[in-house]
């Protein structure tokens, strides 16, 4: 099965993929183009991709800065397109609707879709944490209503519109990541999404080669709220730096409901208790005054923390927060985000921990404590394998040099570090804790695999850029039964 079929699947619990999402008529009126040839035909999905496209998807044709997506309209019909959205005809016989822009006309079909559906629409953004968060959120209404949410980190000016336009007119609860690079790239997503519940995770120093500064970010990140109307809600970490700024900002653009989350006794929604079980962390907590007590599977306090920003939204969601509570068990990490796999070896097993896909400071620190608390037994190796973070600025050198003192406060047993950057942190590591360094990920293989023995527990971890996956995939190939 498909992630895209998956992803149907998951997403609309009360809609078969065999639902219309879109007829003819509809995307004419939404984009105001020109149906061609004069002829009637329905979709069941949006794609911009040829590669992923699904049988009977509309194809949108996007032109961007190194691509035509026009040059693949033939590609996606042959495919099984129902038809294309274009801005230029190829052929007369395609079944298309001509626009004069594509992205204009997929950004109208998805505020289209979001007036049609009677939807709840929730967006999360945030330095650190919004997928996983919006994949809780996901995973814990979709079974209690059809609910609809953006796939992978689909939070940008082309995944925005294109997950608003896939949404079903049959939807309750929608659920929208939303990012950004530089100021002023929020503002126009959450327009669109006009977000009735948002949440900011966490500031941290990502991105920041692109701002002066962290308030820089919070003021990039507040452009969350200019979506919203003064009937929303504005849920914010109360244990970060800036909840009173970003508390100001909502406040600014007339967002009136402004809701806390975190460990202190002043937030609405507030950490009672965290501890380890064999069956995963156990959660207590209390969400704008009713107790809950749930687990995770996924481990880590930043995880617990934006679990109860979850449960908050769907409190003010108006969907049953027992339920959900009892649904978070049943969420998994993304493949890079914190999956888990157990690699047999010779005499034992290794437990790997795949945090390949991004890394920052905040995130990096977060991880090597996740990692200390794998630990079970005195007699077990922690191993800690890291790429450079990147988009860091000047600053750089600085941030990858400050990662000493998480790794000796958590007691990490052998570092492996990969990159210009790591060079910094590993001349300054003390010798007892190097295991290797190298310039490049796909040098450092060789030299962690050799170094590997029954019962450690490993954690790969860099920004994507920094190509920490061929690490993981060394370790995979390791594996002499079935990994987890």
């Amino acid at each position: 099965m498909t992630e895209r079929l998956q992803d149907k699947l998951s997403l609309n619990m009360e809609a078969s993929v065999t639902e219309v999402l879109w007829t003819c008529d509809e995307i004419v009126r939404a984009t105001g183009g020109k149906a061609v040839p004069q002829a009637q035909w329905d979709v069941y999905g949006v794609s911009i991709d040829s590669r992923t496209l699904e049988k009977g998807d509309l194809f949108v044709a996007i032109k961007g800065e190194n691509s035509d997506g026009h040059r693949f309209v033939d590609d996606a019909l042959s495919k099984g397109a129902a038809a294309a959205l274009v801005s230029e005809r190829l052929s007369e016989d395609q079944p298309a609707v001509v626009v004069s822009d594509t992205l204009i006309a997929l950004q109208a079909l998805g505020t289209a879709s979001r007036e049609r559906a009677d939807a709840t629409r929730i967006a999360v953004t945030g330095s650190v944490g919004k997928t996983g968060t919006k994949d809780m959120l996901r995973a814990v209404l979709s079974v209690q209503a059809p609910t609809h949410a953006s796939v992978a980190s689909y939070n940008n000016h082309l995944g925005v519109p294109l997950t608003l336009a896939r949404m079903p007119a049959s939807t309750k609860f929608g659920v929208f990541e939303l990012g950004m690079n530089h100021a002023n790239e929020i503002r126009p997503l959450t327009k669109m999404v006009r977000p009735h519940i948002s949440i900011i995770t966490a500031i941290e120093p990502v991105h920041i080669e692109f701002f002066e500064g962290l308030e820089g970010i919070a003021d990039a990140k507040a452009e969350i709220f200019e979506g919203m109307d003064s009937s929303g809600a504005a849920i914010l970490n109360e244990d970060g730096n800036f909840f009173e700024h970003l508390k100001k900002r909502a406040q600014d653009v007339g967002v009136r409901d402004i809701f806390a989350f975190g460990s202190q006794s002043s937030a609405q929604s507030r950490l009672v208790n965290l501890q380890s079980a064999s069956e995963g962390t156990v959660v207590e907590a209390e969400i704008l005054g009713s107790p809950v007590t749930y687990t995770l599977n996924i481990p880590g306090r930043h995880i617990a923390m934006n679990s109860i920003a979850v449960l908050t939204a769907v409190r003010l969601a108006g969907a049953d927060l027992q339920s959900a509570a009892g649904h978070l068990s049943n969420v998994q990490p993304r493949e890079g985000r914190g999956r888990t796999h157990r690699i047999a070896l010779p005499g034992g097993h290794v437990s790997l921990i795949d945090e390949s896909y991004n890394a920052n400071p905040a995130s990096m620190a977060s991880a090597l404590r996740t990692l200390a608390g794998r630990k079970a037994e005195p007699s077990v190796r922690t191993l800690a394998v890291l790429g450079d973070m990147l988009e860091l600025g000047e600053n750089a050198e600085h941030y990858h040099k400050d990662l000493i003192h998480p790794i000796t406060e958590m007691n990490v047993d052998r570092v492996y570090l990969a990159g210009p950057y790591m060079k910094h942190l590993w001349n300054g590591l003390d010798s007892s804790r190097k295991g290797a360094y190298a310039d490049t990920a796909a040098e450092l293989v060789e030299a962690l695999n050799s170094d590997l023995q029954p019962g450690d527990i490993v954690m790969v971890k860099g920004s994507l850029g920094s190509g920490m996956k061929v690490i993981v995939d060394g370790v995979l190939a390791m594996d002499e039964g079935e990994s987890s």
